[in-house]
């Protein structure tokens, strides 16, 4: 069972790691040395070093992109930290409902931030020398990770 918690926890912080890392990180869209993500756009010289740097634009929908990350970290955390409530005060057989619920809510919203994202994107680069940035990938890949794990915590029984 110890074993079974542990690794519950190490995909769940995994699952942080890689929301916390697209969310920050410029690397939504690269190419022509320019990097995007969803709060600045920067170019670099050829040696790698960034230039310039100005605030993304204020659409909607990327608004809409930033809150949507932003609320996966925040139920992500908070699914983290009402595991080990309920690790604590759940009766012997319960199960982590809750936790799977908020855990849930967090890979919908960063698949809704990146679903959109998606969409958007040929009009906010309508230069085609633009590609996708690992950060947008790691938003990607979080997403059916964050749902398996809550997937686990509601089948998860507390035992001795």
């Amino acid at each position: 069972m110890l074993l079974l918690l542990l690794g519950i926890i190490v995909l769940h912080v995994a699952v942080l790691v890689l929301l916390f890392v697209s969310t920050i990180v410029s690397q939504w869209i690269v190419g022509n040395g320019h990097a995007t993500d969803l709060w600045q756009n920067c170019s670099t010289s050829s040696s790698g070093n960034i230039r310039h740097c100005f605030s993304s634009s204020a659409n909607e929908w990327l608004q809409s992109v930033q809150a949507t990350m932003i609320l996966s970290i925040i139920f992500s955390v908070m699914s983290l930290f009402l595991f080990f409530c309920q690790l604590f005060t759940l009766t012997k057989g319960g199960r982590f409902y809750i936790t799977g619920f908020f855990q849930i809510l967090a890979g919908l919203c960063v698949m809704s931030a990146a679903s959109i994202y998606t969409v958007r994107h040929p009009e906010w680069h309508l230069n085609s020398d633009y590609s996708y940035g690992f950060a947008y990938i790691l938003a990607w890949v979080a997403f059916p990770l964050a749902l398996l794990s809550g997937v686990i915590y509601v089948i998860l029984r507390k035992r001795e």
